[in-house]
């Protein structure tokens, strides 16, 4: 098995720090008082402030009869108040259950009944959506003395942002928290368990029903204070938050990283290229995480241009490989000084590796980085046994990462999480001598040509190359000849042409036979989920594909 190096800096140890999420608040707040922690359009919150703001949702929660380790629901899109009754609920002895902006009623449904929520946290309106309708009419329609009668668990509904209608509006919902003694709170408070679940985040289920991974206060505390310093979040940082809180990305390396360190969080409800560079350029942003595909669509708008953005310094992207090109394009013509890539999923506090700050960018392009320190990471062939190093393999993970396993999923978790406590993340990689990993891909979504695996994410990196290429995704077909073969869709750059016979020649000359789409089409855009990665299942069901 590959052994990590150790790492050449301090583990900062936020689980011991801290302990719990409300006390990282406290602490934060009796540091930096006056200091700004969010900016949500033209409301500002100070650190002192947010403190007060919590306090006053914990109260609320314990006057609506929340008890430690019931659930609460927050499905809204990034704003400030999300943050409050998030941290609120903590306070309170809660669990987070972070719900989908792009969820339909049904969807939401599902989650909330599974998690056996009792109060959820809902927006009215989103992006010409009803939520409180859609959820009502997914499940027939209220009920005689709760607000949903086919959610049982479901006690409370309140309006974040909105008219309320039959249910609680937030304002109300805060003041009927005066009941609640600010000593109760802190009981309530000093109660709660570094070991006591935080959060519930809900897997994507695209192979199957949806599957809550849960995780504790320590270890997200842990995970995150040993992020930040990893990839170089710093205390005066400006971090505008694109990606949804509803995700580990946005939510634990987003906003909670912020307030570990002492950063100012700028939400940002959805991805409005314009709009982001408005507020980059009007905020003096300096960290703007994301995906490849939110840079890439922000070098190729129409609007953009490099004025107002100097203050960038990082960029931190997900687990897909940045090619070359694009790092020198976001590097050059968006400014940044650092670029780092990662690796995480759910089951994994939503993360595994990082690269380092200070790496090189041919470890930033072509790697994950390595793990954090104090993860074990190993790669295993289809028996189970441990591959050599740079033989690719399933990567599979233990350590404080690893979630308690799934909510109500007992034979779930037994098949991700095995009797000696690796976490089986069904991602093909390869870890390199100097413990560095390489994704080339899903399991679920290699394709078998002639007998040879193919792997998406390597031969999107070569199409990406393309210098007419924007963005490429590439998906397994079925081929009466070779069992499946490579279909991709592409995006023009801007202001260039694409032909599809072009491309596939010129893939020839770029790529083992093999991995050559037999199918390319050209396309305006590709389908996009709110944390901005490409729904390749969406491509699968087009016509033609």
């Amino acid at each position: 098995m590959t052994t990590t190096p150790t790492d050449d800096f301090v583990d900062p140890r936020g689980d011991l720090r801290w302990g719990t999420t409300s006390t990282l608040l406290t602490e934060a707040a009796n540091r930096l008082g006056d200091t700004e922690a969010i900016v949500d359009g033209d409301v500002r919150i100070t650190y002192a402030e947010l403190e007060t703001a919590v306090t006053e949702a914990a109260a609320a929660f314990l006057a609506a009869g929340l008890e430690r380790g019931d659930r609460v629901a927050v499905w809204s899109p990034n704003t400030a108040r999300w943050i409050v009754a998030a941290l609120g609920l903590q306070r309170a002895g809660g669990v987070l259950v972070p719900l989908n902006t792009r969820f339909q009623g049904n969807e939401a449904a599902y989650i909330l009944d599974k998690s056996q929520a009792r109060i959820l946290c809902v927006i009215d309106e989103f992006l010409g959506r009803d939520y409180p309708a859609s959820l009502e009419e997914a499940i027939g329609g209220a009920g005689e003395g709760r607000p949903y009668a086919a959610l049982p668990g479901l006690e409370k509904v309140v309006v974040l942002f909105g008219q309320a209608g039959r249910h609680t509006s937030w304002d109300d919902f805060v003041a009927s928290g005066s009941s609640v003694t600010e000593e109760t709170v802190r009981v309530r408070a000093a109660e709660i368990s570094p070991d006591d679940l935080s959060d519930m985040l809900f897997t994507s289920g695209t192979t199957g029903n949806p599957k809550g991974a849960m995780c504790t206060h320590a270890q997200t505390l842990r995970a995150y204070a040993v992020w930040a310093a990893v990839v170089g979040l710093r205390e005066g940082d400006r971090y505008l938050v694109v990606n949804p809180f509803f995700h580990g990305f946005g939510y634990k390396a987003g906003w909670l990283a912020s307030l570990i360190v002492g950063a100012t969080i700028l939400p940002e409800r959805t991805l409005d290229v314009p709009h982001v560079l408005k507020v980059v350029r009007e905020e003096r942003v300096t960290v703007l995480p994301g995906t490849p595909t939110l840079y890439q669509t922000m070098l190729e708008h129409p609007d953009f241009s490099s004025d107002g953005v100097s203050g960038l310094r990082l960029a931190v992207t997900g687990a897909a490989n940045v090619p070359p090109s694009i790092l020198e394009r976001i590097k050059e013509e968006l400014g940044f000084s650092h670029i780092v890539t990662g690796y995480g999923l759910t089951e994994s506090c939503a993360i595994v590796s990082m690269c380092r700050y200070d790496d090189p960018p041919e470890i930033i392009t072509s790697t994950a980085g390595r793990p954090l320190p104090g993860l074990e990471v190993v790669t295993v062939d289809a028996k189970g046994l441990p591959t050599p190093t740079g033989v690719e393999g399933e990567i599979l993970v233990r350590g404080y990462t690893v979630m308690k396993g799934y909510f109500g999923d007992e034979e779930e978790t037994a098949a991700t999480v095995d009797s000696d406590g690796w976490l089986h993340t069904g991602d093909i990689g390869v870890i390199d001598e100097n413990g560095r990993i390489r994704i080339t891909d899903r399991i679920k979504d290699m394709f078998i040509v002639g007998g040879f695996n193919a792997y998406p994410a390597e031969i999107e990196k070569i199409l990406d190359s393309h210098p007419s290429v924007a963005q490429s995704a590439v998906i397994g077909v079925p081929d009466e000849r070779m069992g499946e073969v490579g279909a991709a869709f592409v995006v023009a750059r801007r202001g260039a042409t694409l032909d599809a016979d072009e491309l596939i020649a010129w893939a020839r000359r770029n790529m083992a036979n093999y991995k050559v789409p037999r199918r390319v089409h050209v396309v305006d855009a590709l389908p996009v989920n709110a944390a901005g990665k490409v729904l390749k299942n969406d491509l699968r069901a087009r016509p033609g594909a």
